[in-house]
């Protein structure tokens, strides 16, 4: 999959393109860009009404190619030092989302299938 970074783009198509291809994971955007394994304020969790460029601090227009085999931080960190967004992955778990903090090193295809187990377990 390949997204389009521009400043017009809106958080929320960003979101939904992600969504599409990892239907058990979220992206979420926020004001700065976080170490590896670090978690993200929720008060700096951005509307995804907001546009990219109202929320980056590098203004470099461009695609990321995100494949099922790209780790977490890879792609968190491409989002950061690329393009000055800070961006967080949430895995579905149950009827929660959970940060992926400690489990930045799983690629996004283990974090969408450990997702899915997670949601479709019944109690």
């Amino acid at each position: 999959m390949k997204i389009t970074i521009s400043d017009d783009r809106e958080i929320a198509a960003i979101q939904d393109e992600f969504n599409q291809v990892f239907p058990y994971l979220r992206l979420e955007f926020f004001s700065t860009v976080h170490k590896t394994g670090a978690p993200s304020a929720k008060k700096q969790m951005k509307s995804s009404a907001k546009t990219l460029g109202e929320c980056r601090t590098l203004q470099n227009d461009g695609t990321i190619n995100i494949t099922p085999g790209m780790t977490v931080g890879d792609l968190e960190n491409e989002f950061g030092e690329v393009y000055g967004l800070g961006v967080q992955v949430f895995r579905k778990s149950g009827k929660v989302w959970l940060e992926t903090t400690l489990t930045d090193s799983w690629t996004l295809e283990h974090q969408n299938n450990q997702g899915e187990e997670l949601s479709n377990i019944r109690n």
